[in-house]
């Protein structure tokens, strides 16, 4: 029998760490699944282990010289001519450095995004997520960002090769989400829709909307670039209808979707201030979406998340609860924030230095009004214009 939603997951994906101190720590991933389980949602009989992608699905997207760089520096002493080559391919900086055994847990993390594709592709599941992946900055010969492969190119690019597949990438990162755009950026079957910080004041400083794809590919790169501070309202209703606008026109096989989730008041990476709620009200229209145009394909990844106690695990696991229409979701209103539980918060709060929200959404009401709100509302209504610009 077919699955609804498959939740793909192994623990040796929190692998992926560069260093004590660096802000990408995937224990957020064990922290997410905590809850999901302690919240009565995520059944064991949901889980899958993926295995590890293949060096054949790295070449899809990445050059054969960057991956035998990103190899050469796993190893616990690299050698010196390796070493005076990670400059080059952007695996040298403080965003970015290598790592011991780099190169297999990367493989870890692509190979479960891969299985992502292959299972909805396969009809054994309407939707898949995993969350261990959305690493977007890699590029095809450097590393960036936070990023080594870019696991959500690579399967697409797979979703393309082996299916034949037209592929809509939604990514809600707050930063651009530049190297699965700049992977498909001539390419007619694959679009990239990106909502995110303007890069005016936040890496990659990129996404303008005037970059729109080019020869064959021209129109299938739509850019949203919002406003510093914009608040739920403005960023969903840029969201909203400008995908509606590019589905309409794209007509995609299937979604793939990338979940990160710094656009939050909290995250200390950025600059956008919304709560919760857009973390709610994405994923159900993306399902919505998926259902109405792709015979509900869909698969989720994750991606940023730098607070990783108030934030990311209630964000992820409202994505989660999304596809597998779990009832819990529907308990949750404006004037219900759901509680979240409490053997959940006594198990993680010694570990946060801030106080966890106890509920699932955010009393907005609350937080102080951002100033210059009808000045920022504005002008993302500007953005929104021109981000639709060639859109049918």
């Amino acid at each position: 029998m077919r699955a609804n939603a498959m939740f793909i997951y192994d623990e040796r994906e929190t692998a992926y760490r560069f260093n004590d101190s660096h802000p990408f720590n995937q224990k957020r991933l064990h922290v997410t699944v905590d809850l999901l389980k302690k919240s009565g949602a995520l059944p064991d009989s949901c889980i899958q282990a993926p295995p590890s992608a293949a060096e054949d699905h790295l070449l899809l997207v990445h050059s054969r010289e960057y991956i035998d760089c990103v190899k050469a520096l796993s190893l616990p002493s690299p050698e010196e001519q390796w070493l005076g080559k990670a400059g080059q391919y952007g695996i040298d900086t403080e965003d970015t450095p290598f790592f011991p055994n780099m190169h297999a847990v990367t493989l870890d993390v692509v190979g479960g995004s891969v299985y992502a594709v292959d299972a909805v592709m396969r009809g054994e599941t309407l939707h898949a997520m995993h969350l261990g992946g959305g690493l977007h900055h890699a590029l095809p010969s450097k590393g960036a960002g936070f990023c080594v492969y870019n696991d959500a190119a690579i399967a697409i690019a797979h979703a393309k090769s082996v299916y034949g597949a037209r592929v809509l990438y939604i990514d809600t990162d707050v930063h651009h989400g530049d190297g699965v755009q700049w992977s498909f950026y001539t390419d007619p079957d694959v679009c990239t829709f990106s909502i995110h910080e303007t890069g005016k004041y936040l890496f990659p400083g990129t996404g303008a909307v005037n970059e729109r794809g080019d020869g064959a590919g021209f129109g299938m790169s739509v850019n949203i670039p919002m406003e510093p501070f914009t608040e739920d309202q403005s960023w969903l209703e840029c969201f909203s209808e400008v995908l509606l606008r590019t589905i309409e026109q794209f007509k995609p096989d299937l979604i793939v979707s990338q979940h990160g989730c710094d656009a939050h008041a909290f995250d200390p990476l950025a600059h956008i201030h919304c709560s919760m709620e857009i973390y709610r009200e994405m994923p159900r229209i993306i399902h919505e979406l998926a259902h109405r145009y792709c015979d509900g394909r869909w698969v989720a990844l994750g991606g940023g998340g730098y607070d990783i106690w108030r934030v990311v695990p209630r964000a992820w696991s409202l994505v989660w609860l999304e596809m597998s229409e779990h009832p819990l979701l529907s308990s949750l209103s404006a004037d219900e924030y759901g509680p979240l539980p409490s053997e959940w918060l006594d198990t993680w709060q010694p570990h946060s230095e801030e106080i966890i929200p106890g509920t699932w959404l955010d009393p907005v009401e609350t937080w102080d009004p951002m100033p210059r709100r009808e000045e920022i509302v504005t002008k993302n209504r500007q953005t929104k214009e021109l981000s639709m610009l060639y859109l049918g």
